[in-house]
């Protein structure tokens, strides 16, 4: 198979890549960013890296021409980034999305597109489930534009579903691992792994009551992949995540002991002093991942330890390169 990877020189891209070449796939990645998380592909023969932009219209229609299948990516992440410039998230988030599906609508290609499990909003009730409420904050705090943009852009693909484009969306729930974003940015794991680097605290947020689901990248990309590959995930939306729920400040303990003997200890912060007055936390995040498991047959392998052991190493040589 030909594969199309937009954003597919990022962290999850990256990965994604890694498993389609593994299967003797040939793999297209459209990417503004680095080469680096892409760099061990680039001698390999199937592997093609196309350093532009969803907005180059003319090139986007000639890959999907070429491709078999298409694995959109691109956009806008990390809640530094859709805080700070919220009409760049909202732009490639949105219209570049739409670009992506009407090249992929003209050749008819099916299209796997990357979603967030920030679409649920604030809703309460735990776990979620892919046809739950969305609960959002008012639109003047910016950090609900990432949020707004992943769901518009769900709403497109469903609105090509209908006109008969196949079209699966994919809900990440804080997918982690070797790769990820630069220290001390974007998220949680890569924060904290950057404060051990450097032996500084880590700092936690409110009472660091608020839990996440951490899901190890392998995990991520073995149901990513699935869900391209199995005609039965067309129309759907499914959660991709494990659904043990894990507290910040159990994560920031779980860091520092895996770490070792370490000046690092733990600092307790007020939201404002970390994003401003622009950012609303959420404090539960858990997937029902009962699609996940029964439509795409996905298990998470990977345990939080073992997971956050092998990153922590990885990163860890990085910084010692």
């Amino acid at each position: 198979m030909r594969i199309l990877i937009t954003g597919g020189a990022g962290f999850l891209g990256s990965h994604l890549s890694d498993a389609f070449i593994a299967r003797g796939d040939e793999v297209f990645v459209l990417d503004t960013g680095a080469i680096g998380k892409v760099r061990h592909l680039l001698e390999q023969p199937r592997f093609h890296y196309i350093h532009d932009t969803i907005f180059n219209l003319e090139l986007l229609d000639s890959l999907a021409a070429r491709v078999d299948l298409i694995y959109h990516l691109a956009a806008v992440v990390g809640v530094e980034h859709y805080v700070a410039d919220p009409y760049e998230t909202l732009n490639v988030n949105v219209n570049g999305t739409q670009n992506v599906l009407k090249a992929a609508y003209k050749y008819g290609k099916k299209v796997v597109f990357s979603s967030t499990s920030e679409v649920y909003g604030r809703n309460p009730k735990v776990p979620w489930k892919e046809d739950d409420d969305r609960v959002l904050g008012a639109t003047t705090i910016d950090r609900w534009c990432y949020s707004t943009s992943k769901a518009v852009g769900e709403h497109f693909c469903f609105a090509y579903h209908k006109l008969g484009l196949p079209v699966t969306v994919v809900r990440y729930f804080n997918v982690y691992g070797p790769r990820l974003d630069k220290v001390d940015v974007g998220r949680l794991f890569t924060i904290f792994m950057g404060q051990l680097l450097r032996g500084a605290d880590l700092t936690v947020i409110g009472d660091g009551s608020q839990t996440r689901c951490f899901t190890y990248v392998t995990d991520a990309v073995a149901a990513t992949v699935a869900a391209g590959l199995n005609p039965a995930a067309d129309g759907h939306a499914i959660n991709i995540g494990v659904d043990v729920e894990t507290s910040v400040l159990e994560f920031a303990h779980l860091m520092l002991e895996l770490n070792g003997p370490t000046k690092s200890r733990i600092r307790f912060v007020t939201q404002e002093e970390v994003y401003g007055k622009s950012y609303e936390d959420i404090p539960r995040r858990v997937p029902d991942n009962t699609k996940m498991r029964t439509l795409l047959g996905i298990e998470p392998k990977v345990s939080l330890r073992d997971g956050t052991a092998l990153a922590m190493k990885w990163f860890r040589e990085e910084a010692n390169s």
